[in-house]
């Protein structure tokens, strides 16, 4: 599985089971096994260890192949593998996998549309949605309502939300008529709606949003 001992939470991500802070958890519920033994947080393990997950044996890969796909998701499709409701999931249309499973890189809430990644590396997932990467996120976004100079500099400058203060980095004018008006804005952090409840405490509501950029990652124009 590696070419030296590692941390086994490190071998498990890599393989696309889960993200690291998951497989931890796995680990101490007792999901996991190394060579026959209930494996234990801190456990390292080498190339010939045999791991096996939930009774099932975690296939070797000396040399994982990473794939990365973007998705541009329609609204109207929720972020999660299953929905209780039956809605159709942003998991439904991606390309099947003989081994290892997408894992999506942060999420949309069901009405916004835009730029989502799946990689099937857990390692490589969590550390681009870690709030240590400092990873910008681009929003193309149509608000409703009266935005004024001392309005933009507020949600620049920082809003206490009820889960702490939140802020964007950057806002460019994207053009409009009337009450109606398109800004691209960019934040550091990937909060549940947190661009609309930034608008929100402003007194202005968002009618489209749609995620154009993540890091260095554009959606496609067409």
């Amino acid at each position: 599985m590696a070419d030296a001992d590692e941390k086994l939470q490190k071998v498990l991500a890599r393989a696309g089971i889960g993200s690291r802070r998951e497989m931890e958890r796995w680990i101490e519920k007792g999901r996991v096994t190394v060579n026959g033994k209930v494996a234990k947080l801190g456990d390292r393990v080498g190339k010939k260890a045999k791991i096996k997950v939930d009774g099932k044996a975690l296939e070797a890969s000396p040399q994982p192949k990473t794939r990365v796909i973007l998705y541009h998701k329609p609204p109207g499709e929720v972020s999660s593998r299953k929905d209780p409701e039956g809605r159709r999931t942003v998991f439904d249309r991606l390309p099947k996998l003989k081994s290892g499973r997408w894992i999506s890189i942060g999420r949309l809430d069901y009405n916004t549309s835009g730029l989502l990644l799946f990689t099937t590396d857990g390692e490589l997932a969590n550390a681009l949605m870690h709030p240590s990467s400092n990873i910008e996120r681009e929003y193309m976004v149509r608000v409703k309502g009266e935005v004024t100079d001392d309005t933009l500099r507020v949600l620049q400058e920082g809003v206490l939300l009820e889960d702490g203060m939140a802020r964007f980095t950057d806002i460019q004018d994207g053009g409009g008529e009337g009450r109606n008006h398109w800004y691209y804005v960019v934040i550091m952090e990937g909060r549940t709606r947190e661009v609309r409840r930034l608008w929100e405490s402003q007194d202005c509501v968002v009618s489209r949003l749609k995620r154009t950029r993540y890091g260095n990652v554009f959606i496609p124009s067409r």
